[in-house]
């Protein structure tokens, strides 16, 4: 068998018989807000939200960043993440440089501030994260990351319009 097999063609769901606490959708939407909260409670100490720590910690892990690869690696309109950006600049916790060959493109960077604050984030992060896995075994939480990056997978193909080809999970050592 190769490394990629034609998702089975199974349908877990019909217009008629769909409930939304039966929803993967519904549910991870629900998941992802309990996990926002509490990660905005916690950061609210460094009077951060969602909007900006979010940059602030894609930047502690990427050192520089333009305007544009960071609104497309979170996902975020431009014109939002600038408004998010300004905030950050304002408290001055980042800092924008044009860059000297195109002035079109904006660099942006960590100040010494942002840094301190920003080396928060991991740690509240993965304290939420912990929090919400709290009772799974290590195998499972293995095959949580399996079937959601097989999701992902699927709605790429979906969204270039090539056939699902997920990749069947590899076993999950205990």
């Amino acid at each position: 068998m190769s490394a990629m097999t034609q998702a089975p063609t199974t349908e877990f769901y019909a217009a008629g018989q769909y409930l939304p606490e039966q929803s993967i959708g519904y549910l991870m939407n629900k998941v992802i807000s309990s996990i926002l909260a509490q990660a905005d409670a916690r950061l609210a100490q460094y009077k951060l939200t969602y909007v900006q720590w979010l940059p602030l910690y894609k930047l502690l892990t990427c050192e520089s960043s333009t305007l544009a690869s960071l609104s497309r690696d979170l996902s975020v309109d431009p014109a939002a993440l600038t408004r998010s950006l300004s905030r950050l600049e304002t408290k001055g916790l980042i800092r924008r440089e044009r860059s000297t060959q195109d002035r079109r493109v904006v660099h942006l960077f960590l100040t010494e501030q942002g840094r301190a604050v920003a080396d928060h984030v991991p740690t509240v992060l993965a304290d939420v994260l912990n929090g919400h896995l709290a009772g799974f075994e290590h195998s499972e939480w293995q095959q949580l990351l399996q079937w959601l990056t097989r999701m992902l997978l699927n709605g790429d193909a979906m969204k270039s319009g090539a056939p699902a080809a997920t990749p069947r999970p590899t076993p999950v050592e205990s």
